[in-house]
C-alpha cells in the first residue's frame, strides 16, 4: 500500500474516531451513563492507535497538529449541528485560522514528507 494513503488514512480515520469519541464524552454526561463513555473509550483508543500509525511517517509535531485542529475544526460543527451550540464572529474566526494553519503546514513545510 502506497505510505502516504496509510499515513493519511490512518491519521483521517484518527481525527473521525476522535470527534465520534467527544461527541460520546458529551453524551456520557460526565461518565454517568455507561453506553456512551464505554463507546467514548474505545473510540479514544482507536484514534490514539491510529494516530500512532501516523507517526511512522508524520513529526509528532506535524500530526498532532492535524489531528487536533482538524478535531477542533469537526467537534465544532458537531456541536452547531447536533447540540445546537452556536459560535460567534470570534470562534468562527479562530476555527478558521486553524483551518489556514493546517492548510500551510501541509503545502508549505519541508516537515511533512509530501
Amino acid at each position: 500500500m502506497n505510505p502516504a494513503i496509510l499515513t493519511y488514512g490512518s491519521l483521517a480515520a484518527a481525527i473521525v474516531l476522535e470527534v465520534i469519541g467527544t461527541t460520546f464524552l458529551q453524551q456520557s454526561q460526565q461518565f454517568t451513563r455507561a453506553l456512551p463513555t464505554i463507546l467514548m473509550a474505545l473510540c479514544y483508543a482507536a484514534a490514539f492507535y491510529l494516530l500512532s500509525i501516523t507517526l511512522r511517517t508524520l513529526p509528532v509535531g506535524i500530526a498532532y497538529a492535524i489531528w487536533s485542529g482538524l478535531g477542533i475544526v469537526l467537534i465544532s460543527a458537531v456541536g452547531l449541528i447536533l447540540f445546537r451550540q452556536t459560535l460567534d464572529t470570534a470562534a468562527i474566526i479562530g476555527l478558521g485560522l486553524i483551518i489556514s494553519g493546517v492548510v500551510v503546514v501541509n503545502l508549505f513545510s519541508n516537515s511533512v514528507g509530501h
